[in-house]
């Protein structure tokens, strides 16, 4: 897989996308991720990726120069599956929307800043644009950030463990269900006796429980699309 983030800030990226699993997948050989700057594409002596808005819209707008020539750069090189923007009124972003994207093969996310581009490009270049909660950040970056590791870390042979990831939260519209690890007993707190039984139906039977009890407190609205697709 291969995912262009065009950014107006990359120092912001350049620290998460190169550690932990990320940095795994790119020495692996199975991720390749590049971050462009836009002002490396704006035609303007100063530089400038920003203008005002028409209207009496407060605030700067991403200009349409720039981005166009930044896309249309990357596919003259080659094929891209999604072009991508970063946005808070996109559609919110799940496990659903990760596991798709990491089928995927190429990926560009631009990344929005200012009060966002001008619509123009999100009429004719925009293939998605993705959301990760209801409530809006300086940039985009940190979203982009959050797209990539969600997606590349599902990509075969980059967790030690491939069947780690389709056990996480989210993958059925559950929560995970409690966790534990060794001892088995710390200062009178016990693990649960069925975790220890060896009987995999048992535990497997157990963990499933949880995860219904533990979706239908702390999370309502995934246990209705649980109920829904049960």
């Amino acid at each position: 897989m291969r995912i262009d983030i065009i950014t107006v800030l990359p120092e912001i990226l350049e620290n998460p996308l190169n550690y932990s699993i990320l940095r795994r997948a790119q020495d692996k050989g199975l991720a390749e991720i590049y971050i462009h700057n836009l002002r490396d594409f704006s035609e303007d002596k100063h530089k400038k990726v920003d203008d005002y808005s028409f209207g009496k819209g407060a605030g700067m707008v991403m200009a349409i120069q720039p981005i166009e020539k930044a896309i249309n750069f990357l596919c003259s090189q080659r094929e891209y599956d999604e072009i991508i923007f970063t946005t808070p009124d996109g559609k919110l972003f799940d496990q659903k929307e990760a596991n798709l994207l990491s089928l995927k093969k190429n990926i560009i996310i631009l990344c929005g800043h200012y009060k966002g581009i001008d619509q123009r490009i999100r009429e004719t270049l925009i293939t998605k644009e993705i959301s990760i909660g209801d409530y809006v950040l300086t940039g985009g970056e940190l979203a982009a950030a959050v797209i990539a590791d969600s997606i590349v870390r599902l990509i075969p042979g980059v967790l030690s463990d491939e069947t780690s990831a389709l056990t996480d939260s989210f993958q059925d519209h559950l929560l995970s269900p409690p966790i534990y690890t060794r001892p088995s007993e710390y200062k009178g707190m016990k693990v649960p006796d069925v975790l220890l039984s060896g009987n995999e139906k048992l535990v497997d039977d157990w963990n499933h429980e949880q995860a219904v009890e533990r979706t239908k407190k702390l999370r309502p609205d995934l246990y209705r699309k649980y109920l829904d697709e049960d």
